[in-house]
């Protein structure tokens, strides 16, 4: 590989040139050292460049609290409990100021601080660093560090092109220098991020950016650079754009990074804990499109439009982020903002998420009489209010509440709110107010209603691309039970098929009676048949999911909970409505708003045992619940309410694929008809048959079974040699990933049985190859879990030590056991091989002089046997001399009279010994890593041995509890290390490098004690 492929060529040079592009400073330590001075790699500020800026901002400003303002944004004088914790604080004081006391001629007063430049951009400093290491729990050394007035506040993770998974290992990377992977590891240094305000994993082809504590599904592509164009981007880069150029550009041009900052991040509590969110493309877009129809409207009626963004992509943070951006700009001078919903729950989610978010004071209507006080006397605040409360008695006119044109009507589902009695009292109340029409689901062809009531269109993020950005997952539905479908059926017939063990007599008293297809849907018979197909579809294609089945009517609903209970089925519980004339079962099942709100919370809770939730009407907008992966729908539904409905499965979660719609009633058969008002293209890939998967599941099939061409697939160590170069085991990983994806969402479907015996055998290969290589990247995480269900359960069954996980060398009976099972002796040396990588892998932090020496004589080894000096039998037997080297770490200290942590030590001194005695005496000591070593040997090195006992006692006496996190044991240790070091003449060139060193070595074998 030529120089020129490495990621900093290919992935890190291309971003800085960006960035010089776009005006930064740029500091390349590849092309030059001088840099920004810092007190310390500890300092994560810019300390002389951040005071420079403030300076620069507030001129005005004494030393004395120039220093103030400095040490109210520095790391470690910031108390919080975590590190989200720390970045609002921080946040909330670079976007909204801080304020000191000072006298600028009128006594004493509190002046407002600013860090940042807002309205200004060239104000600022904007520079970037390459390879900018921090000192924390760890060193840490991310490739790129954007800094605003030498305040830290992007962090770019590049990886090479080249390698598998780039986005995925620079996301974890990430989220280790955050110290986010899992709870009882301690890494990174996570006060780099107390600052930070954007995060980009970048890989030369595409990059993808989110805020601190995002998982990796949150990463996100930035794919539009509205309201630049593509065109601006390939005259700047002279080329064409990658999708990494296009992320950085639209993301940290100057004044584009400015407005994300400032109007573009939220926090919003969930649970106990705080999520950052910042704005995806589509959302910013839409609320600078919103933003320029405003200003540049010739007339107050040109200023409103609409916004369609399909369900689950973000409408209402776009809406907070609209409300956010309306609320700062001085020029509306303070503006009144309504927002308006048709629903309570709806009302009261989205006035939840403006107050989790932090959006200053919004109040709710409580009563049409509260709401026009509001609209009366409350100018500039934030109303939330549902439209129903725009009613008028006795017929009279709705009074006019206010004229003013600086009012902003934001209404939520607007396609379904605004064609009656009520919107026409809402536009007569405020006659000049600028309305802005959020929906989820596209307009109708004919513009009949939210076109025309709003205005055109201001952005739209279809279905399709939602599902291309991975923002919501594909919707699939089946259609069961044809039978029983009610819809577009002869009434007559399917009557007779569900009483068809009822006398005439019988039928013809109960057709008098009951005779309609409502009536039909509610029938006992056809219900439990129903019951029966879900609980056996769902345990065999669902779970561990959640599901929703909706009913017809509110009696349906009861009598579903009433039959899945009978048919001791997954536990459920019914979702309706209803008030004090309610009788019989409807009466049993009505639940009060509380005891809703709890049994949503354990639906949306993934371990929680209720895995149905049964409706009427209830839950099917505005719903968000992750967990569901299927809609059971039995009840007839068609156009806004139909996507709406079945928009409910489309959300992302681990290990979910798609979201599929089970339809009973036959909704489907007339797919064409029920979506028949909206734009084909509008509605492209909205929900596609289970059947439709067939090809692509084909071409997936085809794709890793090529993977196998002349090797016997019976023969488990052909299979696994086939594999022993990483490139082939990338290209297995991902053909087969993707048609276990497909077979996920086809089966149990017949379709998929041609292949389950392949997708088996399949699976145990991957088992094999994963735990022979010891390869991690191997894993079958988003295979679905009915897929690893069905593997797990054929592995079981599969009498082959090797399926299981990988058996450590320390186990020596079962690892032996384990070998003697291999009879092919390139397999058994392979086994052996990278069994003792990974074991070297997971000991050399404790201690690493050892092991890599261990290290080094296996790549001889292997290097040997590779140019034909060694055959695979002698192989193994040097192998096991370095296996018995691994096991016999303890017996070797006490041989030296030492504990593993003193020997541990012991190794790495020796090992910083070695260049001196090479070069000042003849005869140098031997490390003791093989076995073979003499008294005298033992002897040479005695005072090495007692440096190491003495040194590792008296650390042992100052790790006290988390003493790693704390700055002054760290900083005692270190002074006790040199001064023990200083003692010996062999030391004294290296005792900064040295100290470091032992200090790592430390918290590796120290941490086992607390």
């Amino acid at each position: 590989m030529t120089k020129n492929w490495d990621e900093y060529h290919r992935v890190e040079k291309r971003a800085l040139n960006l960035f010089e592009r776009l005006g930064y400073k740029v500091f390349d330590i590849n092309k030059t050292m001088e840099r920004p001075a810092r007190n310390s790699e500890h300092e994560v500020l810019l300390l002389d460049n951040l005071k420079k800026g403030i300076k620069r901002i507030n001129p005005w400003i004494s030393e004395n609290n120039l220093n103030k303002a400095v040490n109210m944004i520095r790391p470690a004088r910031i108390k919080a409990t975590n590190l989200l914790e720390a970045n609002e604080i921080i946040y909330e004081r670079l976007v909204k100021h801080v304020s000191v006391l000072q006298d600028l001629g009128q006594g004493k007063k509190n002046q407002t601080v600013k860090y940042i430049d807002f309205e200004d951009p060239d104000n600022n400093e904007f520079l970037v660093m390459n390879q900018y290491k921090v000192k924390g729990r760890e060193n840490i050394i991310p490739d790129i560090v954007v800094f605003i007035n030498g305040i830290p506040i992007g962090v770019i993770e590049c990886k090479v092109d080249t390698i598998d998974e780039p986005e995925e290992k620079a996301i974890e990377q990430l989220r280790r220098y955050q110290n986010i992977r899992e709870y009882d590891l301690e890494e990174g240094a996570e006060q780099l991020f107390y600052t930070n305000q954007v995060l980009v994993a970048a890989w030369k082809d595409s990059a993808s950016a989110s805020t601190i504590g995002a998982p990796a599904r949150q990463f996100k592509a930035w794919k539009d650079p509205y309201p630049s164009t593509i065109d601006n981007i390939t005259k700047l880069v002279g080329e064409e754009p990658t999708m990494q150029d296009i992320l950085l550009y639209s993301m940290f041009k100057k004044e584009r990074l400015l407005d994300l900052i400032q109007n573009f991040i939220v926090f919003e509590r969930e649970g106990n804990g705080i999520v950052k969110k910042l704005a995806r493309y589509q959302q910013y877009r839409a609320v600078c499109k919103a933003v320029e129809r405003i200003k540049n409207a010739r007339k107050l009626t040109e200023r409103s439009g609409t916004v369609w963004h399909t369900q689950g992509s973000g409408k209402s943070l776009t809406m907070l982020f609209l409300a956010l951006k309306l609320r700062r700009m001085k020029e509306l001078e303070n503006p009144t903002l309504l927002i308006v919903t048709d629903r309570r729950d709806l009302d009261e989610q989205i006035t939840g998420t403006f107050k989790k978010c932090g959006f200053p004071n919004p109040i709710r209507a409580k009563s049409v009489k509260d709401l026009k006080e509001k609209l009366r006397l409350d100018a500039g605040k934030t109303i939330m209010t549902t439209v129903q409360k725009f009613q008028e008695r006795d017929n009279d006119k709705y009074p006019v509440l206010s004229e003013d044109t600086n009012i902003f009507v934001m209404v939520d589902e607007a396609h379904r709110t605004q064609y009656k009695d009520l919107a026409a009292n809402m536009r007569r109340a405020l006659p000049n107010a600028c309305y802005l029409g959020f929906t989820g689901t596209p307009i109708d062809k004919k513009a009949r209603s939210t076109i025309r009531t709003f205005g055109t269109y201001i952005d739209t993020y279809t279905i399709e691309e939602s599902v291309e950005d991975g923002a919501t997952l594909p919707i699939f539905y089946e259609a069961r039970l044809a039978d029983l479908r009610v819809e577009g059926r002869d009434l007559d017939k399917l009557f007779d098929r569900i009483f068809k063990d009822y006398t005439d007599e019988e039928k013809q008293k109960i057709k008098e009676k009951h005779a309609t297809e409502k009536d039909i849907a509610e029938a006992s018979s056809r219900i439990e048949k129903i019951c029966l197909d879900i609980i056996e579809h769902y345990e065999s294609k669902i779970y561990p999911f959640k599901a929703q089945i909706v009913t017809v009517s509110r009696e349906a609903a009861a009598k579903y909970k009433e039959t899945l209970d009978n048919l001791n089925g997954p536990e459920s519980a019914v979702i309706i409505s209803g008030d004090r004339t309610d009788k019989g079962l409807i009466k049993k099942y009505i639940t009060t708003g509380d005891e809703r709100k709890e049994l949503i919370k354990r639906f949306k809770d993934y371990h929680d045992s209720l895995k149905f939730l049964i409706v009427c009407d209830m839950l099917l907008t505005g719903f968000d619940a992750p967990v569901e992966q299927v809609m059971y729908l039995d009840k007839p539904l068609k156009e806004y309410n139909l996507l709406q409905a079945i928009a409910r499965v489309n959300r992302r979660y681990d290990n979910k694929n798609f979201g599929l719609v089970v339809d009973y009633y036959g909704v489907f058969d007339h797919l064409k008809e029920a979506l028949e008002i909206f734009n084909k293209k509008d509605i492209e890939n909205a929900v596609t048959p289970v059947k439709d998967e067939k090809p692509r599941l084909e071409r997936n099939y085809r794709g890793v079974m090529r993977l196998f061409d002349g090797v016997n697939m019976d023969n488990l160590d052909q299979c696994i040699l086939a594999f022993k170069e990483e490139d082939q085991r990338i290209k297995f990983k991902n053909a087969f990933k993707a048609f276990a994806r497909s077979m996920d969402i086809i089966m149990p479907d017949p379709i998929a049985d041609p292949y389950r015996e392949d997708l088996k055998k399949l699976g145990k290969i991957y088992k094999a190859v994963r735990n022979h290589y010891r390869d991690k990247n191997l894993n079958i995480k988003g295979v679905g879990d009915k897929v690893k269900k069905l593997i797990d359960k054929h592995i079981m069954a599969t009498d082959i030590k090797i399926l299981s996980e990988p058996v450590s060398i320390l186990d020596e009976e079962k690892f032996e056991e384990t070998i003697n099972e291999i009879r092919n002796k390139e397999t058994r040396a392979s086994e052996m091989e990278h069994a003792i990588r990974n074991e070297i892998s997971i000991k050399i932090d404790e201690n690493p002089a050892y092991y890599q020496s261990l290290k080094e004589r296996l790549e001889e080894l292997i290097e040997r046997r590779k140019q034909g000096m060694l055959d695979f039998a002698e192989q193994i037997e040097e192998m096991k001399e370095i296996i018995n080297d691994i096991r016999n770490v303890r017996s070797k200290a006490e041989r030296l009279g030492l504990n593993e942590k003193e020997f541990a030590l012991y190794e790495l001194l020796v090992d910083e010994l070695e260049p001196y005695y090479t070069e000042e005496v003849a005869d140098p000591p031997v490390k003791y890593n093989a076995g073979k070593q003499s008294r005298t040997d033992i002897k040479i090195n005695e005072k090495v041995k007692n440096l190491a006992q003495s040194l590792i006692n008296e650390l042992e006496d100052m790790a006290v509890f988390e003493w790693y996190k704390k700055e002054i044991v760290l900083k005692n240790m270190r002074r006790k290390i040199k001064l023990s070091l200083a003692g010996y003449k062999e030391f004294r060139n290296k005792l900064d490098s040295l100290t470091t060193k032992i200090i790592k070595l430390a918290r590796n074998i120290l941490m086992m004690m607390l």
